[in-house]
C-alpha cells in the first residue's frame, strides 16, 4: 500500500454527542494508531470481537492490528472515535472501507463499537464521516460481510439501503451503494450526530 497522502479531511476532528449526551469527537485513523486500535480491540467483548472479527480471542494477531492501521486515505480509509469526557479518553469506535483492487471502485466495509457505546447512534456517526470519504476517493460500492444472527448490524446496514445478496456458513453477504447509503443517512432526523457529522464535512 503507498504511503499515506496528506489530506484536507485528515485535519479534520468532528466533535459531537451520541443519544445519551456522551461527548465523541471523530477523525480519521493513522498508521500511528496501532496502539489506540490494540487497545480498543481488547476492551470488546468475546461477543463483538466474534461478532466483528469472527473470533473471540481477547487480543488480535499483530498482523491483523497492523492491517487495521495501514490506512493510506484512498485504497484503505477509516475513521475513529473517541470519548472525550471517559478518563483517558479512549477509543471506542472505529469503521473502515478497504479497496479490493487499486483504483478500483468497490471495497469492503467493516466496523466495531465497544459494547457501552452501542445504540447510541455512534455507528451511524462513523459511517457517515466513512462514506463522505469514500465518494471523495472514487470509492463507490462497498461490500459487507456478517454473522448471519449479527441483528444489530443488519440493522444498521439496511437502514442505510444495502442489499443482501447471499448467505453460506452462516455469513450473510450485502451490498451498500455510497452515495445512496449517505443519502439515507442524511435522510434520518433520529440522530442527531449524524447531522452534526455531515454538516462540519460539509456534507449535509
Amino acid at each position: 500500500m503507498e504511503q499515506a497522502r496528506a489530506r484536507p479531511i485528515d485535519n479534520i476532528v468532528v466533535c459531537s454527542r451520541l443519544t445519551d449526551g456522551t461527548a465523541v469527537c471523530l477523525r480519521t485513523i493513522t498508521p500511528d494508531d496501532a496502539d489506540l486500535l490494540r487497545q480498543g480491540i481488547a476492551k470488546l467483548s468475546a461477543e463483538a470481537r466474534y461478532l466483528r472479527f469472527f473470533s473471540p480471542a481477547p487480543t488480535m494477531p499483530d498482523a491483523v492490528v497492523e492491517r487495521l492501521a495501514d490506512v493510506d486515505g484512498h485504497d484503505h480509509i477509516a475513521w475513529g472515535a473517541i470519548c472525550t469526557e471517559c478518563e483517558g479518553e479512549p477509543a471506542i469506535g472505529a469503521v473502515h472501507a478497504v479497496r479490493h483492487h487499486s483504483d478500483g471502485r468497490v471495497g469492503e466495509y467493516s466496523i466495531a463499537v465497544l459494547d457501552a457505546f452501542h445504540g447510541l447512534g455512534l455507528a451511524r456517526m462513523m459511517t457517515a464521516a466513512l462514506l463522505v470519504d469514500c465518494l471523495a476517493a472514487g470509492l463507490t460500492m462497498l461490500d459487507i460481510h456478517i454473522l448471519s444472527h449479527n441483528r444489530a448490524a443488519a440493522r444498521l446496514i439496511t437502514a442505510m439501503g444495502a442489499r443482501r445478496k447471499l448467505e453460506s456458513a452462516g455469513v450473510a453477504d450485502y451490498e451498500l451503494d455510497v452515495a445512496a447509503g449517505l443519502e439515507s443517512l442524511r435522510q434520518d432526523r433520529d440522530f442527531p450526530g449524524v447531522q452534526d457529522v455531515l454538516r462540519q464535512l460539509g456534507a449535509a
